[in-house]
């Protein structure tokens, strides 16, 4: 069995997963196309905030990596669509657990941020 690599070791390219995968519209884009398959202005629509460019920079990206596959449709105007490979899916709930921990915990740090700024004259 092949050992599955190290994320505490600068030469180990898990380390690179992890950089994909933490970044802040990534951990938005794959759980939404969990709800399925979505053209470029669905995804602009549900993930509000992402510039188009950025959403297409981070597509590309997330194609390139083997996360999300796009199908071009080959029509006037553009019909693309975009949707999660297997092994997005295989990562997708733990996202998405990211995403409800954000959702419910947020109360509590952005006091905790509040009190700091406060103790410590930072805004």
């Amino acid at each position: 069995m092949a050992y599955p690599g190290n994320v505490y070791s600068v030469k180990c390219s898990a380390r690179d997963a992890l950089t994909l995968i933490s970044g802040k519209w990534v951990m938005l884009i794959l759980p939404a196309l969990a709800e399925g398959s979505m053209r470029n202005g669905e995804l602009m629509r549900k993930i509000e905030g992402i510039s188009q460019k950025v959403l297409t920079q981070t597509l590309r990206q997330l194609e390139r990596h083997g996360l999300v596959s796009r199908v071009d449709y080959g029509e006037k105007p553009a019909c693309v669509q975009y949707s999660l490979t297997r092994v997005a899916e295989s990562l997708v709930s733990t996202l998405a657990a990211l995403d409800r921990w954000a959702e419910i915990n947020f109360p509590e740090l952005d006091a905790a941020r509040v009190k700091y700024d406060q103790e410590n004259g930072s805004s």
